[in-house]
């Protein structure tokens, strides 16, 4: 998986031409937010604004500019009339040949993207711990994986993650940013106990998840209160994690669960995602995915 600036650079260093679709405006329901972008190619696709026939207009349109050699087309479509989706809402999607200009603002959209992404410090490198990794891996997260035994980490470490090896864990989270995530699911419950303590004193954090059973809830929250902390700041535990799907515990399973969790309470944190027409996204914020690329019919 590639960024969209990195396909783009590989376009330009062979010659091919492309064009940049980005959703101008996006209002009422509609299938991507603003921002959202794709690069259309004579053959080749990379990226989308939502799919459907709305994409499909769109590569049309953009491989007709690249017969005809135009600079720029904005495309205004309702859904419903023009489109035939029964999503409702109405978009905007600006067309632009794309070269070194283009490449340098998307460098640019994407590195703020990518220092705006959330942290997730996930600690615990044992089957669970694994699995959740490689879920994790291509979301728009920054995702420390903590751990202090090197031999439970796997050889190749998920593209994106961040291994800290260390037989101090509660020294990852004392540095971690505000509204930053925590993953308790250590070999050991004393110190699932202390990691998770230690979240949630700090106050700050969009996420607080151990795993573990209601039991275990039931024995940390007995704890907690001997050692005199705030009794209210347990309303920030997520524990058990992922327990929507009762009764599945395939790690796997689990990973997915819990990833719709964290995304959740992310984007509860910063209102980001929750936006009805995506005020208040950081400039980058629609970039942050990655894209394949994929073989589309000629139109």
């Amino acid at each position: 998986m590639t960024s969209l600036s990195s396909t783009l650079s590989t376009w330009l260093s062979q010659g091919a031409p492309a064009i940049l679709v980005t959703v101008g405006e996006a209002r009422g329901s509609t299938p991507r937010e603003v921002g959202a972008g794709m690069l259309v190619g004579r053959e080749v696709c990379a990226g989308t604004v939502g799919g459907g026939r709305l994409e499909w207009t769109a590569i049309a349109a953009a491989r007709r500019m690249l017969e005809d050699g135009s600079e720029a087309e904005t495309l205004d479509l309702p859904l419903g009339p023009a489109t035939g989706q029964c999503c409702g809402g109405h978009v905007v999607l600006r067309l632009e040949w794309a070269g070194a200009g283009t490449l340098a603002a998307l460098q640019e959209r994407e590195r703020r993207a990518m220092e705006a992404r959330p942290t997730l410090l996930l600690f615990g490198a044992g089957h669970v711990g694994r699995a959740m990794a490689a879920a994790f891996s291509p979301l728009p997260l920054r995702l420390l994986w903590i751990d202090g035994r090197a031999q439970e980490f796997p050889e190749t470490i998920p593209a994106g993650v961040e291994r800290i090896l260390t037989d101090s864990p509660l020294d990852p989270l004392a540095n971690a940013p505000a509204g930053a995530g925590y993953l308790v699911l250590t070999h050991s419950h004393a110190l699932d106990f202390e990691i998770a303590e230690a979240a949630l004193r700090r106050g700050d954090a969009a996420y607080v998840g151990m795993i573990g059973s209601a039991t275990k809830r039931a024995k940390f929250e007995r704890w907690f209160r001997a050692r005199g902390r705030d009794v209210e700041a347990l309303d920030g535990l997520t524990c058990p994690i992922g327990a929507d799907l009762v009764g599945d515990k395939r790690p796997e399973v689990i990973a997915a669960l819990v990833a719709a969790e964290l995304l959740v309470a992310f984007a509860k944190l910063s209102q980001i995602s929750l936006s009805p027409r995506g005020e208040g996204r950081g400039e980058g914020d629609a970039w942050r995915g990655s894209f394949r690329l994929r073989r589309t019919p000629s139109s």
